[in-house]
């Protein structure tokens, strides 16, 4: 639903105060001009630079009714409504004035006489912050960003030439790019990409929603080279992501995918699968650093969770990767006596986004131990699935260590050391430090203590979870079963349980 057709009802069920959240003021400002020009209403715009404008109806001019005084703006709406025709006063960027006892008081008083005189008040802002005082009288609407084919049509207005604009699968692809962007950013992507390609291509967009990103310091935007050809094994990961997403086409909110939660030991590839399917699937990865969303000031924390979510929609469609999401939501059960609540607020809201939200964003959580997670974090409905990644099998590793060998251009002919116990992450180390130091692989393997014995423990009791609850990363179609009957040696006289299978 439009934002004119929204206003429309509002104002015809009586709402006397409405609060629009906008980045694009102008593109509003014009929507409810031409919905006062159809209803035949009367229109005032205010903003502290130009004062009160009152648009002429009869040639659409603004005419200046004088005075940047908000109180005497507020005040002057009523004698703008009649009998026959309401009155609708928006005033621009008004949040900045909300810290006047004056200014609420006045708007509080205008907002409830308003049903008499039908004069509307509509705050046009680009954020929420509504003073408790008219928290009950106003209601919240948002300027939704363009759609595909709003920006389809931009795209149109700005690629006029022949060969300018693409047509097809490539027009989809800009259009998935563009997705969530202002008009104005759009527009300004689009001319940008005519500038230096001569044709409107999806670089020049990624280019400025990396920058939107940054600027909000809430997401990542990732958008590498990896592939799924740089990763050995996960074959069953690997196929179930890519099947589902692929069905993702069809539209439908009740049989979209969500996501998937990779449990595993450190260094085994979870967070280079993430954003290797980003590039498998042509979607940008979205980071969600959870640290960085924690703010100073009451309610800013929860503030920020929501206006990230909302970005990850609105870039839709997208991967969305928390790495190493048990520190980020490990305090949530402890949160009333640690942090006054704010984890566990936190974590309400996402649990209710990974629920609810109907966009195409597809989730991956990364965790090296499942303990510290909330049991109805991994419940069903959340996660199409909870993958186990273990270490890397032989077959596995025969290929991490033909990638890694290419990659640092070392000999592949040359005696490779005892790597029971590594992980991928181990081998890349033994390659790189064989490449830095000008030495063998076994002599750069004693620079080498892989995490399976440096955390024994912890790998095991991984194990023993994981094996009957989780999905096998590298087997289609099997539940992750540890063998219980081999161990290795971490200190004499001590002994932990190792999946054969991996040796």
């Amino acid at each position: 639903m439009s934002l004119t057709q929204r206003l429309t009802e509002y104002i015809a069920a009586c709402f006397t105060g409405l609060w629009i959240q906008s980045h694009e003021h102008d593109d509003a400002l014009a929507e409810i001009a031409q919905m006062c020009r159809d209803q035949n209403w009367r229109l005032a715009v205010w903003d502290v630079e130009r004062g009160l404008q009152i648009p002429n109806h009869s040639n659409g001019q603004p005419s200046d009714a004088g005075g940047n005084d908000p109180l005497a703006a507020i005040r002057s709406i009523n004698a703008l409504a009649s009998a026959d025709s309401s009155a609708i006063l928006v005033l621009v960027n008004f949040h900045r004035f909300l810290q006047s006892a004056e200014t609420v008081q006045a708007l509080a008083q205008q907002i409830g006489s308003g049903k008499q005189s039908r004069a509307f008040v509509v705050i046009l802002s680009p954020v929420i912050t509504v003073p408790v005082e008219l928290e009950k009288l106003m209601v919240i609407v948002e300027h939704d960003l363009p759609g595909r084919e709003q920006l389809a049509q931009i795209a149109r207005s700005i690629a006029t030439e022949d060969g300018e604009l693409p047509e097809g699968d490539a027009l989809e692809t800009v259009l998935d790019a563009a997705a969530g962007l202002t008009r104005y950013e759009a527009e300004g992507a689009f001319s940008l990409s005519l500038v230096r390609h001569s044709a409107i291509r999806p670089e020049a967009v990624w280019e400025l929603k990396q920058g939107m990103l940054k600027k909000s310091g809430l997401l990542q935007l990732h958008r590498g080279g990896e592939r799924f050809a740089d990763l050995g094994g996960l074959d069953a990961l690997k196929d179930f992501c890519l099947q589902a997403m692929r069905r993702q086409g069809h539209r439908d909110p009740r049989k979209r995918p969500r996501g998937a939660l990779l449990l595993g030991i450190p260094g085994s590839g979870k967070s280079a699968y993430s954003k290797a399917l980003g590039t498998e699937t042509g979607r940008p990865t979205l980071i969600m650093d959870v640290g960085a969303l924690m703010g100073s000031l009451v309610g800013s924390t929860e503030a920020n969770i929501r206006q990230a979510l909302r970005i990850a929609d609105a870039m839709a469609p997208s991967i969305l990767m928390i790495d190493e999401v048990e520190k980020a939501l490990s305090g949530a059960a402890s949160s009333g006596t640690n942090d006054s609540g704010v984890s566990a607020r936190l974590f309400g809201t996402f649990l209710t986004w990974l629920n609810d939200h109907e966009s195409e964003v597809f989730t991956i959580c990364t965790c090296n131990d499942i303990s510290k997670l909330p049991p109805e974090f991994s419940r069903a409905e959340r996660f199409d699935g909870i993958f186990f990644l273990d270490l890397p099998s032989v077959r596995q590793k025969r290929a991490i260590w033909k990638l890694y060998l290419d990659m640092f251009e070392l000999d592949p002919q040359q005696p490779k050391p005892v790597d029971a116990q590594w992980t991928g992450a181990e081998v890349k180390s033994c390659c790189r430090l064989a490449a830095l130091l000008g030495v063998p692989l076994t002599e750069a393997a004693k620079n080498v203590v892989p995490v399976a014995m440096t955390a024994a423990e912890s790998v095991a009791r991984l194990r023993n979870w994981a094996s009957g609850r989780c999905l096998n990363a590298d087997a289609p179609g099997g539940i992750y079963t540890a063998n219980p009957g081999s161990s290795v040696v971490v200190k004499p006289g001590r002994k932990v349980r190792r999946d054969a299978a991996n040796n």
